[in-house]
């Protein structure tokens, strides 16, 4: 620290133009350059903040400032040492006091006991002063020292103290201040831009318009036509000058909020600077748009706190959107809140200097949120874009914090963002999610081959029924993305539920396909029927879970329906196949001359149907009955038909014997189907009403029709010609008045028969082309056609 104030002395030693008045000053400057080899060289320091005191002018005497402190425990340099320094233009007051003015807040009194001339030579020399010392360039503001007697450590004022100090001498200068008196002549252009870059604004720009009153009267007193190049150039200067000291005027409104301590008293001329031009815009050679300029410059600056917000990447970090926008949210609050506690009192009112930090605060945080949607590419990130947006940016977390009330209204908290971008960011969440859905709806199907099929684990049973628990996978996936996007807005819930189900559309094909070819390898297994049975029943579920969103999108929902149903038809379609193929080779050697001496094939088939019943009781009761109904009308009708098939005749009262099988093997069907739950109660007694015809006598017949025509009233001649071909009545009268009375009890009956219990129109009777044979003429008018 000793060389550095030495230094500054050795600098201030070196000034030579200072008025005759300042000679004692000068002589204590080199005194104070002698001292610095004595033992107190360090208090030299308290001298030259001393001397720098005595440069600037403040508005009321500063008091009760302690001095400096030195490290080797000196004692405190007292008020004689800076008795030289008593200018009468600089001290106001009697010569004991110490209360100074600084130079950049001068007013007119200052120079109204001396003569033009003298000001001018004045405000020159002490430029002069100021540039040789540094005292103008205020890059680490030293606070303005008044040397008193000692205080004691313990009365040292607190920060926060001397921070509201500071305030307070912030908002009366800006209260207080008048525009210094234009010098007569103004200082050179090279002295004028140093002034600028040292940051002395207020004296730079007394000395700009100084310099534009001279071009404005030189280019009067010129004749129109003559243009000297003398002043081409010093309009050029000027010119030159005002742009550096626009730009200079920027740059501290640009970093006014990353070092708003240093900048304060700055801000003050800035704003007067601003508001002088603008008073003199109609003047010649005015440069506009100041107060965009300054606009623009708090807009860069807010541009610059935001770009400083730390940003991982990707491969850095996977939440490291989320990471960032939680930092780029506490960094805006904390800027405003710097803006309304330390840069608003150094503006007049009519900056409006609260509202426009927070209009570039959207404005930059917009822009800076466009930049990063280029970046993303996950789900999660576009949701957390949206989040930030819509909700947690006017929240009590940034804009609604009770820090910026009441300046921030309620009804500009809310990021001012075009339609457009946020409708742009919204498709890409749901194209996004789409994807996802595809990915995650494809690894359902991976799992279920890797755990399950390849496992060939049992379906788990769930509430009684046998369950994948495919459906729960794929539903809560879906109800989390739909109530998330509802958190968003409604408009995006509805989307991303048409998002969802237009992914969904395409499950049902695409899991068949893959569970076809996964399990075609053992189809013969019961496993298989049990797989088919549980992904009916989840399947089914599924369309029930996604009729919650019925509202929403009736049209997309319809098309899962389609799916859905469309699969769940196939599945059971495929299960009914299955068993057709495995019981019709049992149920064709029926009713054929092995048919009465064994026994297996019947026994078999009971067995395929009880193994298929106690399966079927694990499927979703509202596909159950259905399915258990099927079974029970194919079976019966493939058991009829084999009577119509001409495969065997009775003979030798075989037929009796055929009757009592049929009837017992009839029971027992009955007794199965029952157990499964048929509601085809119908189809139970036309084994009873064809094995009582064909146990019958042959003169019998013709009374026993009547029931069976009541109950099947569909049952044509060909289907009762192939029975009394079993029975054994081939030919011959017996058969023809059989026929007949048929055809009176279909004619007697008419349209009474019930036409829903068809069954012997599902049944294709072979054709007997012996049934005409020997019939004589006069009987064939009375055979009806086959009806």
């Amino acid at each position: 620290m000793a060389e550095t104030v030495k230094e500054e002395v050795d600098e201030a030693n070196e000034v030579n133009d200072l008025p005759e008045w300042h000679e004692d000053a000068k002589e204590s400057l080199k005194n104070g350059g002698e001292h610095m080899e004595s033992p107190v060289k360090q208090k030299s320091t308290g001298l030259m903040k001393s001397f720098r005191a005595s440069l600037k002018k403040v508005a009321s005497p500063m008091k009760n400032k302690k001095p400096e402190n030195t490290n080797n425990g000196q004692s405190q340099i007292s008020n004689a040492q800076l008795q030289p320094l008593h200018s009468p233009s600089l001290i106001t007051g009697s010569p004991g006091q110490s209360s100074f003015r600084s130079p950049r807040t001068e007013k007119p009194p200052l120079t109204r006991t001396m003569s033009d001339s003298d000001v001018i030579t004045l405000q020159k020399k002490g430029s002069s002063i100021r540039r040789s010392l540094g005292l103008s360039k205020k890059p680490k503001q030293e606070p303005l020292v008044t040397v008193t007697e000692a205080m004691p450590l313990s009365e040292e004022p607190k920060p926060e103290v001397a921070d509201e100090c500071e305030g307070q001498m912030v908002l009366e200068l800006r209260d207080t201040y008048v525009l210094p008196e234009i010098p007569a002549m103004p200082l050179s252009v090279m002295e004028i831009n140093k002034l600028i870059e040292m940051e002395v604004l207020e004296e730079a720009y007394v000395n700009l318009l100084s310099l534009r009153l001279e071009l404005q009267q030189q280019r009067k007193s010129q004749n129109q036509e003559d243009c000297p190049i003398e002043l081409v150039h010093k309009e050029k200067d000027l010119s030159l000058l005002y742009g550096t000291l626009r730009n200079k005027m920027s740059d501290i409104v640009r970093n006014s909020s990353t070092l708003p301590s240093r900048n304060k008293e700055l801000l003050v001329y800035v704003a007067y600077i601003i508001l002088e031009e603008e008073k003199r815009q109609d003047e010649p050679g005015a440069m506009q748009g100041w107060r965009e300029s300054w606009r623009v410059a708090v807009r860069d600056g807010v541009r610059d706190t935001l770009k400083r917000v730390h940003l991982d990447t990707r491969e850095q970090n996977i939440s490291w959107l989320a990471v960032h926008l939680g930092l780029l949210g506490k960094a805006i609050l904390e800027d405003l809140e710097r803006v309304k506690t330390e840069l608003v009192s150094s503006y007049p009112p009519e900056f409006n200097v609260f509202e426009t930090y927070v209009s570039c605060h959207h404005e930059a945080v917009g822009e800076h949120l466009k930049t990063l949607l280029e970046k993303v590419t996950e789900l999660k990130d576009y949701y957390a874009l949206l989040d930030f947006i819509i909700h947690r940016y006017p929240s009590e977390k940034i804009m609604g914090s009770t820090s910026l009330q009441p300046e921030v209204k309620e009804d500009n908290r809310a990021l001012p963002l075009d339609n457009d971008f946020l409708n742009q960011i919204k498709m890409k969440y749901c194209s996004r999610l789409q994807v996802d859905m595809r990915t995650s709806l494809d690894r359902v199907i991976e799992l279920e081959n890797e755990e399950i099929w390849k496992e060939r684990r049992k379906p788990e049973i769930d509430e009684g029924i046998y369950s994948s628990h495919i459906d729960m996978d794929i539903w809560t996936n879906i109800k989390g993305h739909v109530q998330g996007s509802r958190r968003i807005d409604v408009t995006l819930e509805k989307e991303v539920v048409r998002s969802c189900l237009d992914e969904l559309k395409s499950f049902p094909k695409r899991f068949e396909s893959a569970f076809v070819e996964s399990c075609r390898v053992f189809s013969n297994s019961s496993l298989w029927a049990e797989y088919h049975i549980s992904y009916i029943n989840s399947f089914s579920d599924l369309k029930e879970h996604m009729e919650g969103y019925k509202q929403s999108c009736q049209i997309q929902l319809e098309q899962v329906r389609k799916e859905i149903d469309g699969l769940t038809t196939r599945l059971r379609q495929t299960l009914m196949e299955q068993f057709k193929t495995d019981v019709k080779p049992f149920l064709r050697r029926q009713m054929t001359g092995k048919w009465f001496s064994f026994d297996e094939d019947f026994s078999q088939l009971a067995t395929r149907i009880k193994s298929l019943s106690e399966q079927s009781k694990y499927m979703s009761p509202k596909y159950r009955q259905a399915f258990v109904n099927e079974v029970h009308f194919f079976v019966v009708k493939e058991y009829v038909s084999q009577l119509m098939k001409n495969n065997y005749s009775c003979k030798n009262r075989k037929n009796e014997t055929a009757a009592a099988k049929i009837t017992k093997q009839w029971e027992e069907l009955k007794e199965i189907f029952q157990d499964m739950h048929s509601t085809l109660d119908w189809l139970h007694s036309v084994g009873n009403h064809l094995s009582q015809i064909i146990g019958c006598k042959k003169s019998d017949v013709k009374h026993n029709l009547k029931p069976l025509v009541e109950n099947y009233p569909d049952i044509r001649r060909s289907h009762l010609s192939a029975v009394l071909y079993f029975r054994g009545i081939i030919r011959g009268r017996e058969k023809h008045v059989i026929l007949q009375r048929l055809a009176e009890l279909k004619q007697s009956l008419g349209s009474s028969g019930n036409k829903e219990q068809a069954l012997f129109s599902e049944i294709q009777a072979s054709a007997n082309t012996d049934c005409l044979a020997g019939t004589p003429f006069s009987c064939l008018s009375f055979i009806m056609p086959d009806r």
